[in-house]
């Protein structure tokens, strides 16, 4: 029940922090076998993306999802669902790390379901300065594990650009790739503004208005399929 990094040897028991019970999840492993099981590859490293699910989409756990992919390679792939929020906020958290701390006014935030797989493991994707025990640079933005990070967010010294979630989506070799081969996903690139400034009900349609695509009517189309 403690927030682990999917990054070998990034974690720290001594500062791994526990989810609320009721989110316990699943062992470490990508998407069961028998869920939309692919194996061509064919598409360029799209760490740093979108996953836009699709209308038609026949896994309801990703039903009108927006994924920011943390990681792809040709060894599979790993994202958090940016726009699913769940009935969990920061002080929910805390109170089974440091109960008499309280969230200083104006750093409440919401905690996002982050996917299907392992969803007793916290991440925190944030812009700003690696300054965390357990941080992983993806470049353009950081993914935390430790429970340091959720303390300083707290006290108001935390990333001024920040997503909190329980579990993530994961894909083995050439999942992905046969997944958006197949038009499961549309994808492009990651846009800050939108995952970061935006409610969470409006990324989706903004993550696909940045292809030039009007999310409403495509979905309206699928309906009338």
């Amino acid at each position: 029940m403690y927030w682990r990094s999917f990054v070998p040897g990034a974690l720290n028991p001594a500062t791994a922090f526990p989810a609320p019970d009721h989110q316990r999840g699943l062992a470490l492993r990508v998407l069961p076998p028998n869920t939309m099981r692919m194996t061509q590859s064919t598409p360029s490293n799209l760490t740093h993306h979108f996953l836009i699910a699709m209308p038609h989409m026949a896994d309801p756990r990703f039903d009108h999802s927006l994924i920011y992919l943390c990681e792809h390679s040709d060894q599979g792939a790993m994202g958090l669902v940016v726009n699913q929020p769940s009935d969990l906020n920061l002080t929910d958290l805390l109170e089974q790390l440091e109960p008499e701390l309280d969230v200083a006014a104006g750093q409440q935030c919401p905690v996002f379901n982050g996917g299907p797989v392992d969803r007793e493991r916290g991440f925190v994707l944030h812009r700003g300065p690696h300054q965390w025990e357990s941080s992983l640079d993806l470049g353009p933005l950081q993914l935390t594990t430790s429970r340091d990070i959720l303390a300083d967010m707290a006290r108001g010294h935390g990333p001024s650009e920040a997503l909190i979630t329980l579990g993530y989506a994961g894909w083995g070799a050439g999942q992905l790739e046969q997944e958006l081969a197949d038009n499961v996903w549309l994808s492009c690139p990651a846009d800050h503004h939108i995952l970061f400034a935006l409610p969470s009900a409006e990324r989706l349609g903004a993550a696909a208005r940045s292809l030039g695509i009007d999310w409403a009517l495509l979905t309206s189309q699928a309906g009338h399929a």
